[in-house]
């Protein structure tokens, strides 16, 4: 069963920069779309980034970081990474890694609820 292990979150200032990873393991990468998801205390889960398989085309991106992160991946890892840049408080939450069938990544992002995700990695952006 594929699992998902995120690293690469923690404290940093307005304007800087992050890079999270997604490390499978369990099961290669080549059959699932990929995404991430972040959730800060007192608000809903809000979708980032979803990418599917290369062949498949289409990236989504949420109006909020668009510009700003950019979503890969690596399937000879297997792994996919979210860089971040110009990061701001408001972008402070909990990253989750989530992976989904193959195809599911659509123009408005998952077309469904991920079937497996990653236990997620902080962070924080201080003004």
């Amino acid at each position: 069963q594929l699992q998902l292990a995120e690293s690469g979150g923690g404290l940093v200032q307005s304007g800087g920069s992050l890079t999270l990873s997604c490390i499978a393991s369990g099961s290669t990468l080549d059959n699932y779309a990929v995404g991430w998801f972040r959730q800060a205390p007192g608000k809903e889960r809000e979708e980032v980034s979803c990418i599917n398989n290369f062949h498949l085309g289409n990236i989504y991106y949420a109006d909020s970081v668009k510009g700003r992160f950019a979503i890969s991946r690596d399937n000879a890892e297997p792994a996919a990474y979210l860089q971040m840049n110009e990061l701001n408080p408001g972008d402070t939450a909990t990253y989750y890694c989530a992976a989904g069938p193959l195809h599911h990544c659509r123009q408005q992002g998952f077309s469904q609820e991920p079937l497996y995700w990653g236990k997620g990695t902080q962070v924080t952006v201080s003004s």
